[in-house]
């Protein structure tokens, strides 16, 4: 188990590598093998998100995404609700603290059927 986290983190740390290399505005984490996210990963994330629009998670064995994960993205507005709900082993997306756009929120109550946190939307003035 360790040496399999051990080969994620760094597949995950040259992905993050080349990104900043690249100054590209997404980071591919796709096929990473994360069971979940190590806390020096945030550490590295934390540094590294400026910039970044776009953050792929696909074909990783993640189970839920933690209020963790989702603070350090803390600005999303827009999530891809057709992609999660296909996610059959995924249990838990905790999108509190971001900004979501109301299309998402409309949309994913109906489709999403595993624990899906949201703060409450703010009223627009």
């Amino acid at each position: 188990m360790e040496k399999k986290m051990g080969e994620a983190v760094a597949r995950v740390a040259r992905k993050v590598n080349e990104t900043v290399e690249n100054k590209a505005d997404s980071l591919d984490l796709a096929d990473c093998k994360l069971m979940n996210f190590p806390i020096a990963l945030y550490k590295v994330l934390r540094h590294v998100t400026e910039g970044i629009h776009l953050i792929t998670l696909a074909n990783n064995e993640l189970k839920s995404v933690t209020s963790r994960f989702i603070s350090t993205f803390s600005q999303l507005r827009d999530v891809p609700v057709e992609k999660l709900a296909l996610m059959e082993s995924l249990q838990s997306v905790n999108l509190m603290s971001n900004p979501l756009n109301e299309e998402v929120r409309v949309i994913a109550r109906p489709l999403i059927k595993f624990n899906l946190l949201m703060s409450p939307a703010i009223p627009q003035v």
